[in-house]
């Protein structure tokens, strides 16, 4: 992502169309899927996030319903982006990335050891009136992204311990949300 001076306005990411390799097998994805805590030293490129974002919370059909599926079709999931250089703000409708905040948030994170390596984190915020079907949401988004990882050479673990309440000032969470789960997310060391 492009560093973002405080000074100037932020930024609109236009992500590339999603590529979803279609020769892999739901068994591929589910023989590989598994939790990981070691990463290169390595960004995360726009295809690939574009990619990843689309699998947990991207438009898969003409009437706008989405890759997972949600209670009501209450699409009440927000998908958060934060790196080094910011946090970004997932419009699925648009496949773009909304810049919320040049800050490096990282550290919100927590202290575990592996943290200090990860490129991407995804924050899955939801409604606090519709807590229980957000929750739900969130969880059916970072599993697809887990299954994603399974048949790429990305690793992912997630993640519900951190301080929540500085990830939602934050990434400035609109009144009415709750952060549910994070997610880290890079290449996996081997």
């Amino acid at each position: 992502m492009t560093a973002v001076s405080n000074a100037r306005a932020l930024e609109i990411i236009e992500l590339p169309e999603p590529q979803i390799d279609k020769n892999v097998t739901l068994y591929d994805a589910l023989k590989n899927r598994k939790s990981v805590r070691t990463y290169e030293k390595k960004e995360v490129d726009m295809q690939t996030l574009s990619n990843i974002l689309w699998v947990a919370y991207g438009v898969n059909r003409d009437d706008g319903r989405r890759t997972i599926p949600t209670a009501r079709n209450a699409k009440d999931l927000s998908v958060y982006v934060a790196d080094q250089k910011g946090v970004w703000l997932y419009n699925a409708d648009r496949n773009e990335l909304k810049q919320i905040t040049a800050d490096n948030i990282m550290y919100a994170f927590g202290s575990q050891s592996f943290m200090k390596d990860v490129p991407v984190v995804l924050i899955y915020a939801g409604s606090d009136k519709d807590h229980n079907f957000s929750v739900m949401h969130a969880g059916s988004a970072y599993q697809n992204v887990e299954l994603y990882a399974g048949v790429t050479d990305l690793g992912c673990v997630v993640r519900a311990m951190f301080d929540k309440e500085a990830v939602a000032k934050a990434v400035q969470l609109p009144a009415g949300q709750r952060i549910i789960v994070t997610q880290a997310i890079g290449y996996e060391k081997k």
